[in-house]
């Protein structure tokens, strides 16, 4: 059976699709031509030779790239389409924003259809919405900052987001704000041959503080489904932003996303991400250390089983004194999975006292588990201090033997061996965040050796 592929349905990676996404989100004519730029953009750009196959392989021309009825994210969770708040309850969505959440919104495939913030925090000036009433209500907050930090131009998968992109947040916390409580975004792929292509721009003000955090998954289908989102973030002097992402995509979607940002004077930027799920993923945090004493961390914990990549790192640019930045990375390979690090450190000529700490360490689970390690580092000058470490190990057959003596089953112990390999990075995550990443880090080990 055959499925017709129309371009009034979002079907093919076209102008007249560009055209359909615009006209169905009523959106004024310069963003439209904006999209038509970054369509251009895409089709005259290539992948660069180093990307796996997968990416080749994908048919751009028989994707669905929107899947919804142009509705506005509801205010209160009774009035969210029955199906969807079925999906997000089984995800735990009210809960969780019931239980500590600050905020809340989520997505379902192309739009969001659920956005709700504690009314303490609106009554302070904190704005948590979607990107298109970003754009259209905050647009003298949005606008300056808006593909200026990630354009079209920066690679192929931006360029393509920037030409059919729908749905994402817009968080903007004024001056001096400490938001406690968390911010939260999850994100469904429900559709099938589809793909999600939401753009996110943060925002922390001067003196502010924010904690981001991200939920992704999507069922599994014989057909590929493909994720190319866009992360934007602005934090200005003395302003802390903290952003948390577990991704757990089903394993046909591939999962290619760009997330760059700066930080100002004495700011300090903290990536946490897990990778489980997935086909395909390609993610690498960029920060730009732009001010003196600003600092930042990305820690990484990736697991790939078969038929899996985890592509993942980080990328760092020192562009004033005294900056900082800290990476960690985590990658386990089980099979042939491929679990590693790619990543790029930059210092700018003429600066004095940067620092830099990079560690990458791998677990293979096979004998023939596959790993790599693939650092850039670019420095001028000698007054820094960088430093990179890396290692590779396979789990211990002793210890398996001694935890299977104790009464462990094979799969038991190598899950326990795993998640002492990975504890240190999962005890920086929050509670709840935490214990999910070792729930389904368990599954994946004792489903793949069990």
């Amino acid at each position: 059976m055959y499925m017709t592929l129309s371009t009034a349905d979002g079907f093919g990676l076209n102008e007249a699709t560009v055209r359909f996404i615009s006209e169905t989100k009523r959106e004024p004519p310069e963003l439209l031509q904006f999209r038509l730029n970054a369509l251009k953009v895409f089709k005259n750009s290539s992948l660069p030779d180093w990307v796996p196959s997968e990416l080749h392989d994908v048919d751009f021309d028989r994707m669905r790239y929107y899947v919804a009825e142009g509705q506005k994210p509801q205010r209160r969770w009774e009035d969210v389409p029955e199906n969807i708040k079925t999906t997000f309850e089984r995800l735990g969505v009210p809960e969780r924003e019931r239980a500590f959440l600050a905020g809340v919104e989520a997505q379902f495939d192309s739009e969001a259809a659920y956005a709700k913030m504690q009314e303490y925090l609106e009554n302070k000036g904190v704005i948590f919405t979607d990107s298109r009433e970003g754009l259209c209500t905050y647009g003298e907050l949005f606008k300056p900052y808006f593909s200026k930090i990630v354009p079209p131009t920066d690679n192929r998968f931006a360029a393509l987001n920037g030409a059919v992109f729908s749905g994402g947040s817009f968080v903007y916390v004024p001056k001096n704000v400490k938001v406690q409580q968390p911010l939260q975004a999850y994100f469904r792929i429900n559709a099938e041959r589809s793909g999600q292509f939401e753009r996110t721009l943060i925002i922390v003000d001067e003196g502010a503080e924010l904690t981001f955090m991200e939920g992704c998954t999507a069922p599994s289908y014989d057909t590929q489904n493909l994720h190319a989102a866009v992360v934007e973030f602005v934090v200005k002097k003395n302003a802390k932003l903290q952003f948390i992402t577990v991704q757990n995509w089903s394993t046909n979607v591939i999962n290619a996303v760009t997330i760059r940002g700066w930080a100002e004077e004495d700011a300090d930027v903290r990536f946490m991400d897990g990778h489980v799920g997935s086909k395909l993923t390609l993610k690498y945090p960029g920060v730009l250390l732009k001010g003196r004493g600003a600092r930042c961390e990305v820690l990484s914990l990736a697991l790939a089983h078969h038929g899996q990549r985890q592509d993942t790192g980080a990328r760092v640019f020192h562009l004033a004194d005294d900056t900082t930045s800290n990476i960690v990375s985590k990658s386990v390979s089980v099979d042939d999975g491929w679990a590693g690090y790619r990543g790029k450190v930059f210092v700018k000529q003429g600066l004095k006292n940067c620092k830099n700490v990079t560690e990458c360490h791998s677990l293979l689970l096979g004998e023939h588990s596959p790993t790599g390690t693939l650092p850039t580092v670019e420095v001028s000058g000698d007054a820094h201090s960088i430093k990179h470490e890396a290692s590779v190990a396979s789990v211990d057959e002793e210890k398996l033997f001694y935890l299977q003596q104790r009464g462990l089953n094979r799969a038991a112990a190598m899950s326990l061996s795993v998640n002492g390999f990975v504890n240190d990075l999962v005890q920086s995550f929050p509670l709840e965040y935490g214990v999910e990443l070792k729930r389904l880090i368990d599954m994946e080990v004792e489903n793949a050796v069990g």
